[in-house]
């Protein structure tokens, strides 16, 4: 089962790298791997109900765990809303997170330190670490259960362990699923992968607790949300919540205290580059997209790109901006001016002032928890 789950994932990303082609290239390739859909659906469906059965085990550990995550292959916005939780929760409780690492060049289970790379712990891993070291233990680790009790056996302190992207983790079971689902690509528009981008069937989204409607535009009403809550309602438990959310980019930051310009290189390597070019293009002179996959480390002939592309801006005032999970990874690159980097931070907002219902929610679930009780 696992050499076909990596077979398919394969094509799924022939898939997606697909979608910013030819869309006649696109619509020939769902055709042809339909067939691999239901193949996959059916792999999915078998193991779910594997673990739902207890045939497989499933395990909970000694702290509470919320996880976050989603069915869909690509960005969602996990990180803005595991940093969400990170600003909501660190004052409360001592707070751990656990992610798998994607990309790492290293196995097994770590633990961040000031001494951490993306080489090593993984880009987004450091980026929670480098903005919140002293209020977060930050650990990776491909297999949850014997992270988690490593992670314990390490620091006994820990009470709330955020779970980044453990939603098909079902080896653990967590104390709160919260699932995350892209408002421009919803799950039921959608279909299982290699033609689709679902991890699994839509109806897998009912082993959440709150799901999170992500990604939306600012002047969505009330009318626009009923018709995404008409549409999860036949795929989601009707006890779950459904949130919406949308993002807002800050101004550009720089780790050498140099002065933002106008004129810039854009260059990214996230899941879904589209909003970040397209905010770029409105508030800046962007004179060319640098595009890279997702978590990709950066060699010698990604540097030589770069710094031609640079060069060829024609302006003696000019940098170069890029995503901030993307700076985890450049920050370690040899080749390229740190001095001429800068980053947009991104940050997470609820929609329709749900913001403080969503606190309370998280809250109140935490402080009834029987291991957390005083």
């Amino acid at each position: 089962m696992g050499r076909i789950y990596k077979f398919l994932f394969s094509l799924a990303k022939l898939i997606i790298d697909s979608e910013n082609k030819n869309y006649r290239t696109l619509k020939l390739l769902n055709f042809i791997l339909f067939p691999f859909t239901i193949l996959y659906g059916l792999i999915t469906d078998v193991r779910n109900f594997l673990y739902n059965t207890g045939i497989y085990e499933t395990t909970s550990v000694e702290r509470v765990t919320i996880n976050v995550g989603n069915i869909t292959v690509g960005g969602t916005g996990k990180t803005p809303h595991v940093e969400y939780l990170i600003r909501l929760l660190s004052s409360h409780f001592q707070l751990a997170t656990l992610s798998r690492g994607y990309g790492r060049k290293t196995k097994g289970f770590l633990m961040a330190d000031d001494k951490a790379v993306a080489e090593e712990i993984g880009d987004e891993p450091l980026q929670f670490y480098r903005k919140f070291r002293g209020n977060l233990i930050v650990t990776v680790g491909e297999k949850r259960v014997e992270a988690l009790r490593k992670l314990i056996a390490q620091k006994p302190e820990t009470e709330v362990v955020l779970l980044d992207d453990a939603f098909q983790h079902r080896p653990l079971k967590p104390d709160l699923n919260i699932l995350l689902v892209d408002f421009n690509r919803p799950i039921y528009k959608d279909y299982p992968f290699p033609a689709g981008r679902l991890r699994e069937k839509r109806h897998g989204a009912k082993r959440a607790d709150i799901i999170i409607v992500t990604k939306c535009p600012l002047k969505l009403d009330s009318k626009g949300r009923e018709e995404v809550k008409n549409g999860l309602k036949f795929y989601i438990n009707p006890e779950s919540p459904v949130f919406f959310t949308s993002f807002a980019y800050d101004s550009p930051k720089s780790e050498s205290g140099k002065i933002f310009t106008d004129d810039v290189l854009l260059l990214s390597g996230i899941a879904n580059p589209e909003p970040f070019e397209q905010y770029a293009k409105e508030h800046f002179n962007v004179h060319e997209h640098l595009i890279f996959g997702d978590h990709h480390f950066f060699n010698e002939n990604d540097v030589k790109q770069i710094n031609t592309s640079f060069a060829a801006i024609k302006s003696a005032q000019k940098c170069i901006l890029t995503t901030e999970k993307d700076m985890m990874r450049l920050k370690s690159v040899n080749g390229i001016d740190k001095d001429l980097l800068f980053f947009l931070p991104i940050k997470t907002f609820f929609l329709n002032e749900e913001g403080e219902k969503f606190d309370e929610l998280i809250l109140k679930f935490l402080n009834k928890h029987p291991l957390l009780k005083v």
